[in-house]
Parts: C-alpha cells; sequence; structure tokens
C-alpha cells in the first residue's frame, strides 16, 4: 500500500471514529422541535421533578418510562445522567430528566404533552 493510500485510509478511520463517539454521546435528537429518543419516539419532562433528581417512580415509570442510559454512558453538553433511586441511570437533558409516554404509539405522537399540566414535550 502506498503511503498516500495508507494515509487515505487512516483519515478516514478516524472520521468515523470521531463521528461514532459523537453520536453514541448524545442519547436525544430534535425532531420537529421537540426531542426525541434514538426509536424516535416523543420524549417528555415532570414538572415536579427537581435539576437532576426524578420523582417519578414505582406506577408513575410505568406509565412514563425513564430514557436510560448505560454504565459506560457519560454526559456531554446539555445532556447529563442522574441516579434514579432504583439505582438504574437516566438521561437528563438541561437537568430535566427525560421520560417516555406508555401510549404513545408511534414515531411523531405527543399524547402526554400537557397532561395534568405537569407532563410537557421536551424542547
Amino acid at each position: 500500500m502506498t503511503t498516500k493510500k495508507l494515509l487515505g485510509s487512516l483519515v478516514c478511520a478516524s472520521l468515523f471514529a470521531v463521528s461514532t463517539l459523537s453520536g453514541a454521546a448524545e442519547p436525544a435528537k430534535m425532531e420537529g422541535g421537540v426531542l426525541v429518543g434514538s426509536n424516535g419516539m416523543t420524549l417528555y419532562t415532570f414538572d415536579k421533578d427537581t435539576a437532576g433528581k426524578s420523582l417519578c417512580t414505582e406506577k408513575c415509570a410505568e406509565n412514563w418510562p425513564p430514557l436510560l442510559a448505560q454504565d459506560s454512558d457519560k454526559g456531554l453538553g446539555d445532556y447529563s445522567i442522574i441516579l434514579r433511586d432504583n439505582g438504574k441511570k437516566q438521561w437528563a437533558y438541561k437537568s430535566k430528566p427525560l421520560y417516555f409516554f406508555s401510549k404513545d404509539q408511534k414515531r411523531g405522537d405527543k399524547t402526554g404533552d400537557g397532561i395534568n399540566n405537569v407532563w410537557h414535550v421536551a424542547k
């Protein structure tokens, strides 16, 4: 292999590694003005949560499943990871824990927005 081809291959491999790492660090993306998970489902915030602390547990968490983080995940930028009372890790955006809504059935559903005036789509 020539030096030029080797350098080209190394540059391509490096760019791929950087894009893979940066993509893996963000658990959500903006779509249609709201945050969605990697599955394309709408994410929500809960007004009763305090900064960095989820107050949605047990039955609440069945209806509003948290956006869970893996042990190896690290926060980046506006995304951080909080520790739930059950020991699991959850993603937060600007210190607000993120949740899905169990009654949303397909991408783009936002049926949880405004429920009890305390649940809102994450923006």
